[in-house]
């Protein structure tokens, strides 16, 4: 599948949807999204190949093909998920094909910052707490859940982990600061004034 909603905007203190879980460590960028999708001139089709190599060799039973998980939002992952190259191209596809939060015991530091340039929280538990998650999530598909920033839980009924998130992103998210493109949308005015103030932006 491939998202319609709407991209992450704004303030995000809270991400409510079912869940789906991909077991296993250290899962790369290049296994999220394939080197060979690099070369394209948008990111608008990488969703579909989100984990394409693996999707193929699972022959439909890798979690992304499976009927069960369409629509899912939240991916809760193990450890050092996103690590390996630096493209952006990975939390693109992630989100282009509907996810818009992670929850794992650790992220790359790099696939981190990029998701926090979109408006995904990456959310961090201990391994088991993520055991109990995974568990959880697998057991009924169907269940929603909602992660809190402002009580840091991930929980669903009965189901309630405690979670992390950086305090500076943290903020971002909150606050809305992550989305640059939105808060200088919501300037216009105020940079259209601006620009026709300095002698090197008129005319152009």
């Amino acid at each position: 599948m491939t998202e319609t909603t709407p991209f992450p905007q704004g303030s995000i203190a809270m991400v409510r949807g079912r869940a789906l879980v991909l077991r296993g460590d250290d899962i790369d960028t290049d296994r999220i999204i394939p080197a060979r999708f690099l070369k394209c001139v948008s990111f608008e089709a990488l969703g579909a190949q989100a984990f394409a190599d693996d999707r193929q060799e699972l022959a439909g039973r890798h979690p992304f093909d499976q009927s069960v998980h369409a629509g899912a939002s939240i991916l809760v992952v193990n450890d050092n998920f996103g690590c390996g190259s630096s493209r952006e191209h990975a939390p693109q596809a992630l989100m282009r094909w509907g996810i818009r939060a992670l929850v794992g015991v650790s992220f790359a530091e790099i696939f981190y910052g990029n998701c926090l340039a979109l408006g995904i929280p990456c959310a961090t538990a201990s391994s088991q707490q993520i055991s109990v998650l995974q568990d959880a999530v697998a057991a009924d598909p169907a269940l929603n859940w909602q992660l809190d920033l402002n009580g840091l839980t991930f929980s669903s009924g009965a189901v309630s982990e405690p979670i992390q998130v950086g305090p500076g992103a943290l903020d971002m998210l909150r606050s809305g600061q992550w989305d640059a493109t939105g808060q200088l949308v919501a300037r216009d005015a105020e940079l259209t004034r601006t620009m026709e103030n300095l002698p090197y932006l008129r005319g152009f």
